[in-house]
């Protein structure tokens, strides 16, 4: 790895665990467009190297929240369940669609889900 990829990697990461924290996003949000634009990665490129990296940022933050006891442990293990499985399936899907079809895929949730919360001040 050149000097170049590891300070553009180690800024996505930085910009991304921040903002993974703050907003609870595991960071997916920041690393996905990051890689695309500034690595070249393909869009399902970019999409599976960012659920890989979610592990250990999400176990971080986690860490965290719960010292402060802010995890809902209950809501949290019931979730994951369910959006586990649900990963597997969405894997498939997605090595199914085309970059091009993924890319918008991904910017119209964001958009969504982006208007929403400036639109009502909630997620």
């Amino acid at each position: 790895m050149n000097t170049v990829l590891l300070l553009k990697c180690l800024g996505i990461g930085v910009i991304a665990g921040v903002i993974a924290a703050l907003c609870g996003v595991g960071g997916g949000v920041v690393m996905v467009p990051a890689f695309v634009s500034l690595l070249s990665m393909p869009q399902k490129t970019a999409v599976a190297t960012s659920l890989a990296i979610i592990i250990p940022t999400a176990l971080m933050a986690t860490m965290q929240n719960a010292k402060h006891g802010l995890v809902d442990w209950r809501v949290a293990v019931i979730t994951a369940v369910s959006a586990s499985l649900f990963a597997w399936f969405g894997a498939d899907w997605m090595r199914a669609m085309s970059n091009t079809m993924l890319t918008r895929l991904f910017g119209l949730v964001l958009v969504v889900f982006g208007l929403r919360m400036l639109w009502l001040g909630k997620a």
